[in-house]
């Protein structure tokens, strides 16, 4: 009986066992479940974020500048030093003997060259081979380095001089599988992935044979991830070294090689790798590190440079060979090492290439983002048609008309002359900004916001806003002779009073303090007299003077105030500059532009920036203001600028100087540039210059060193001369000691002057210009 119940009793106590049991089963499941629902959840989670990067726009690629492209024709006054400069400025590369694109060699006044290709607007430019043949500071003659034909005109694919970057300042060309030369692939595979088309994403393999070599090197000669492994590293996780990532890492690695082929992996990873730095640009992919170290497409890297930019995957910083060529040159060999124990070169390449030294050629820093005051000028102007991220991300081409020659004399003059200036004065912290456009198409040719060319920040020639001082003249004089006076009329330099609408009285003084009496017109604006000035303002009407200002191209509006005659409106550089270009070129308004046209990604043509042309002054009226402007020059407050400007060139041209010598001006045109310059102090205390003893040296040793041509004006249908004598303005015989020839409109002689019209000039211009022609089809 006992030993039945104790039986009883132990089926009893099993049973209740795995009663107990089951629970816990159940909820082990239920937990397994979740976490599998979870993690598959995570995975789809990541197979998202692969394949929306992946998918879509992989790269934001920002817009790239250029400079305008270089013309070459016979008789261009340009030495063998300023070509082989703007050569190093386009990346190119010093060799011996030039046989690949983007090389030079130079021999004397000999200089060979082999382009590179380039999509401009009009198309493709293919790359040829130049010969060209200096004669002093001139080209003497141009051909085919191949054929030996002479050619007329040859132009160079231009200088990559900025680009437009997002926030985190990446940069890369971005190249496809068939860009990828066969010798990187084997090298990139040999040192970096040795599996890379047999395995799944993970080699376990890999790891153990980098570990194994490794130990062997007594180094990190080979790393133990793959290239896609890297790939998911560089292109979706951040560098935090945590548990989490390198889950992320493998999982992300088996679904980017479960979507993907093996081939486009590879050109990502081409595409992605970092490879240095340059400055706040950051250098990627194999691309643009062949430009970036070598000024070579990648095509054309030989085997030891294939080898130094695989080797510094491992480390760009570290194996950096512009500032450590021995690490560098070590871990190159060891590549070359490796490339030649894998069959990947043959001996003779192998031993060709560890002798080679280390050819970088410093970077292409030269040029990349060098000319900041103009890059930003460009970027206000492409804001206006296109969005910010446009700019940053789709990889734009920017054509546009900075000439890195005239740039260079810009930057160098103004620097030397504010040095000398203060010097001179002992006033320090003068500043200045210049711009430079040419005189018939508007196209502005350099930009300088400030003495020190790199300089980044506060762009004076765009948004230094300072009176303008007696550069408004012109506008006031143009609108007396729209109004029928003439360049001999009678105007009275005597004192003046107005009431200045604020209850009190404005009193204006000449800058010398005296009055000169009865002069004709000419004089008073050749000699920037204010008391003649205001007379003439207040006899046109302010309002009138205002609407000239407008038509020349300021359109804003200003304060209703007398002392507005005198300059005393505020505007930039940029706005005088585009106000003295519609004199310059005759009367027309010709907005200035720095984009010439902008181009895609894929090289088609999105917009062209072409010339356009408004007449809105008589050319008549424009003639006798210009002929006024160069009387300015030659016996006015700009005749100093003999000294660097012969008086036969006839330039014209108006000095600026503001209340206290704050603000120093002048701004001109020659035959084939227009210039304005401003000096002055950023906290606007007295710079102890006025136009004529500041700006006006700068202007002069800038076109001086342009070889500035002679300016002739072409005279408009209508015109008469006459003979005239400036203190009793009357008739005066050419040999008269204090005459003067001075135009007028027909029928507007006066009789006093004279009886009959004197006969053309005989050095007048018979050979018209773009805007000379395009006047014609006014008439």
């Amino acid at each position: 009986m006992v030993s039945r119940k104790k039986k009883k009793t132990i089926k009893q106590t099993g049973k209740k066992k795995g009663t107990g049991r089951l629970p816990f089963v159940k909820v082990s499941v239920f937990l397994l479940l979740i976490i599998f629902v979870a993690f598959a959840l995570y995975v789809k989670h990541l197979d998202r974020v692969i394949r929306q990067k992946f998918d879509g726009k992989r790269w934001s690629l920002p817009a790239v500048v250029y400079a305008r492209p270089l013309e070459l024709y016979p008789g261009l006054p340009l030495s063998a030093e300023k070509l082989e400069k703007e050569l190093q400025l386009a990346g190119y590369r010093r060799e011996d003997v030039a046989a690949d694109p983007g090389g030079y060699d130079r021999h004397g006044d000999i200089v060979h060259l082999v382009t590179r290709d380039f999509y401009f607007a009009d198309g493709l430019q293919k790359s040829v081979k130049l010969t060209v043949q200096f004669g002093g500071d001139s080209i003497e003659s141009i051909a085919g380095s191949d054929s030996q034909q002479r050619l007329s005109l040859a132009r160079l694919d231009p200088a990559r001089i900025g680009s437009f970057h997002p926030r985190h300042h990446e940069d890369r060309i971005v190249l496809t599988r068939d860009d990828l030369p066969d010798l990187l692939v084997k090298t990139l595979l040999a040192v970096e992935d040795q599996d890379f088309y047999s395995h799944s994403g993970l080699s376990f393999r890999g790891i153990a044979r980098a570990l194994l070599a490794n130990i062997r090197a007594g180094e990190t000669v080979q790393g133990g991830s793959t290239l896609s492994q890297q790939l998911v590293k560089n292109f979706f996780l951040s560098n935090r070294r945590t548990l989490q990532r390198k889950f992320n890492e493998a999982i992300m690695t088996l679904l980017l090689e479960l979507h993907y082929s093996k081939d486009e992996i590879l050109t990502a990873y081409a595409n992605e790798v970092f490879l240095g730095q340059d400055g706040a640009r950051a250098v990627h992919g194999f691309g643009l590190a062949g430009q970036f170290y070598f000024r070579r497409d990648l095509e054309d890297l030989a085997a030891a440079q294939i080898a130094l930019l695989v080797g510094m995957v491992k480390g760009p910083s570290y194996y950096n060979p512009l500032k450590y060529p021995e690490r560098c040159l070590k871990r190159r060999q060891l590549v070359l090492d490796m490339m030649f124990s894998r069959a990947v070169i043959d001996e003779e390449v192998y031993q060709q290439a560890r002798t080679a030294s280390i050819e970088t050629k410093g970077g292409t820093k030269g040029g990349f983002n060098r000319f900041p005051a103009f890059l930003d000028l460009v970027r206000r102007q492409l804001r206006l048609d296109y969005q910010e991220e446009d700019l940053t991300t789709d990889g734009l081409k920017i054509l546009t008309t900075l000439d890195p020659q005239v740039q260079w004399q810009v930057e160098k003059n103004l620097a030397e002359t504010i040095s000398a200036l203060e010097k001179r004065t002992g006033v320090s912290g003068i500043e200045g900004a210049v711009i430079v456009s040419s005189r018939e198409g508007g196209e502005i040719l350099a930009v300088a916001g400030g003495r020190k060319p790199l300089q980044t920040g506060f762009n004076r020639a765009i948004d230094a806003r300072r009176s303008i001082g007696s550069l408004i003249k012109p506008a006031v004089y143009l609108t007396a002779l729209v109004n029928g006076f003439t360049l001999a009329s009678p105007v009275q330099d005597t004192s003046v009073n107005i009431d200045d609408g604020k209850g009190g009285t404005w009193r204006p003084k000449n800058f010398d303090g005296k009055e000169h009496g009865r002069v004709p017109l000419y004089e008073a604006l050749a000699h920037s007299y204010n008391q003649a000035t205001v007379k003439i303002g207040m006899d046109v009407g302010l309002g009138k003077v205002q609407q000239t200002v407008s038509d020349l191209g300021v359109d804003k509006e200003f304060p209703p105030y007398p002392s507005f005659l005198l300059g005393a409106a505020a505007m930039v550089p940029l706005e005088v500059s585009q106000m003295f270009q519609t004199l310059a070129a005759g009367g027309f308004y010709v907005p200035q532009r720095v984009i010439g046209s902008v181009l895609s990604a894929d090289n088609k043509v999105l917009q062209r920036f072409g010339l356009s042309v408004e007449q809105r002054f008589k050319p008549e009226s424009i003639y006798l203001l210009n002929t006024a402007l160069q009387l300015a020059v030659k016996e006015g407050t700009g005749k100093s600028l003999s000294r660097y400007i012969p008086f036969s060139h006839k330039v014209a041209g108006k000095t600026g100087t503001s209340n206290d010598l704050r603000d120093s001006w002048f701004a001109g045109f020659s035959g084939d540039k227009l210039s304005v310059v401003w000096l002055g102090r950023d906290d606007n205390k007295p710079t102890g210059l006025t136009g004529a003893s500041g700006a006006l040296a700068v202007w002069g040793k800038i076109m001086q060193s342009l070889h500035a041509e002679p300016l002739d004006l072409l005279e408009p249908p209508g015109i008469e001369w006459a003979w005239v004598d400036p203190e009793i303005l009357e008739m005066s015989g050419p040999f008269h000691h204090k005459k003067v020839k001075l135009p007028f409109i027909a029928g507007s002689i006066p009789k006093q002057i004279v009886e009959t019209p004197l006969p053309v000039p005989e050095n007048k211009k018979t050979d018209p210009g773009i805007l000379d022609r395009i006047r014609n089809w006014f008439r």
